[in-house]
């Protein structure tokens, strides 16, 4: 048997050392104010107990520092963790000559033994077993044993919890949203490693803050505010999500100033891990597209963050339409993953067969459109039957007929489109306006009339 005992500095991070120290063992036990590890059946496959130990600090490195010691049992591991932290001198190879006060088992006796002249662990064991057990209980017996390596060692072992829900008490009162902020990246950080242990990605999670005033200028205030932020995709990124949850609590406003910080996960799924290519030139390295428009959004607003949808419309300028990025990204199907990926597998041989059967296009119509379109066509004049724009226009191809939009107020939309060549302008996209009836037609003085649409590059 190989314990180590670990005991943060920060205490309400235990939790989370915890639910890290679980990647190496799944022998750990809260006693008292620290950690315990017992570490003997799963150190060779880290590659021994010096690797395993450089293992368990390096991936702690985000969070607080952690005192630690080792020993043969579980009790002197976590006596010279204590002996370290009080800055006392390490006793020889035997636990003999530790000293009780170390013993929690031993510390309500320590006045009384110490008047029989008992200071150590040794000292304890030398004196006759059924006089201590009648005079100090058995329990400070079984507590020597377990010491000693003469009795088994049980602890009620940890578990890693189903949903990440941890609660702060503020160091002072916050009086706004950023000041936060620094304790919420402590909880993000224990959300990371909870998220790491579980191999799961957060989708969505709550920041929640307790109010410490009940009411304000006389009006009742909630007991409770919070903030919901959710991502596009799953995500482990601790760096991402402080980003994001920052945007979001910049634009907030406290009620009250707030004494508590919670933080829980609302929707997690199971994480695939990073996809990585042995190609340098294919990882490409800064933010990914969807964590930046989700923190312009949260920065700027949802709907200033806009991108296209393509419409069914012949009208060009109603092919598309602006929508709130956020709302386009491509999301992951919260319900069962599971089944998402065993309905896209059946639903695949149907696809191959209909893109076997699909006859493609002699042309592609696409191609034909102007790299930039004007949000209001631009009237053009016409001289001796010629439209102008910056000289005159010479049609380069045949026109492309549009009739659509009958369903509009404005009336339909009736149009010859053409490719056209200028003096002054280059590649320019026109259209002829026709009319609804040749009575119509002999109205306008027998003209058309000629409006620029689209720009080439």
């Amino acid at each position: 048997m190989h314990w180590i005992a670990l005991q943060p500095s920060l205490d309400d991070e235990r939790g989370a050392w915890g639910w890290r120290a679980l990647q190496f063992t799944p022998r750990v036990a809260q006693v008292d104010e620290a950690l315990l590890l017992e570490v003997s059946t799963s150190e060779r496959l880290f590659g021994g107990r010096d690797r395993l130990l450089r293992l368990v600090f390096e991936s702690g490195l985000s969070l607080a520092r952690a005192e630690w010691s080792q020993g043969a049992t579980s009790l002197i591991a976590l006596a010279l963790l204590r002996l370290q932290l009080h800055g006392r001198d390490m006793p020889a190879a035997s636990p003999d000559g530790l000293s009780l006060r170390v013993l929690s088992a031993a510390l309500p006796h320590v006045e009384t033994l110490a008047r029989m002249g008992c200071l150590s662990w040794g000292e304890l064991r030398a004196l006759p077993r059924a006089g201590v057990a009648r005079r100090f209980g058995a329990a400070l017996l079984d507590a020597l044993d377990a010491a000693y390596g003469e009795r088994s060692e049980l602890y009620p072992w940890l578990t890693l919890p189903e949903v990440f829900d941890v609660n702060l008490e503020l160091p002072a009162l916050a009086t706004s949203a950023p000041e936060l902020m620094w304790s919420a990246q402590r909880l993000l950080t224990q959300l990371q490693v909870w998220l790491q242990a579980r191999h799961r990605g957060v989708l969505a999670l709550e920041l929640e803050w307790k109010l410490d005033l009940r009411r304000l200028n006389g009006v009742r205030l909630p007991g409770h505010e919070q903030l919901v932020v959710r991502t596009a995709q799953p995500t482990q990124d601790v760096v991402h999500l402080r980003r994001l949850v920052g945007e979001h609590l910049s634009r907030a406003a406290l009620s009250a100033p707030a004494s508590h910080l919670r933080l829980r996960s609302l929707e997690t799924l199971p994480w695939a891990g990073a996809s990585r290519s042995f190609l340098p030139e294919d990882n490409v390295k800064g933010e990914k597209l969807h964590q930046l428009v989700e923190r312009l959004g949260a920065r700027l607003g949802a709907h200033n963050v806009v991108m296209q949808v393509a419409q069914a419309d012949h009208r060009p300028e109603f092919m598309q339409r602006w929508v709130p990025a956020q709302e386009q990204l491509p999301r992951v199907q919260v319900p069962d993953m599971v089944e998402g990926l065993q309905a896209a597998a059946a639903a695949a041989p149907a696809a191959a067969q209909a893109r076997k059967k699909k006859t493609p296009a002699f042309v592609n119509a696409d191609a034909l459109y102007p790299t930039w379109l004007l949000s209001q066509p631009l009237r053009l004049e016409v001289h001796r039957h010629v439209p102008h724009y910056m000289g005159p226009l010479r049609r380069l191809a045949r026109a492309r007929r549009v009739e659509a939009g009958w369903w509009a107020e404005a009336g339909p939309a009736l149009r010859d489109y053409f490719i056209a060549r200028s003096e002054g302008a280059g590649l320019v996209w026109i259209y002829r306006e026709r009319p609804l009836s040749m009575a119509e037609t002999t109205r306008r003085t027998q003209e058309h009339r000629w409006y620029l649409h689209g720009l080439y590059a």
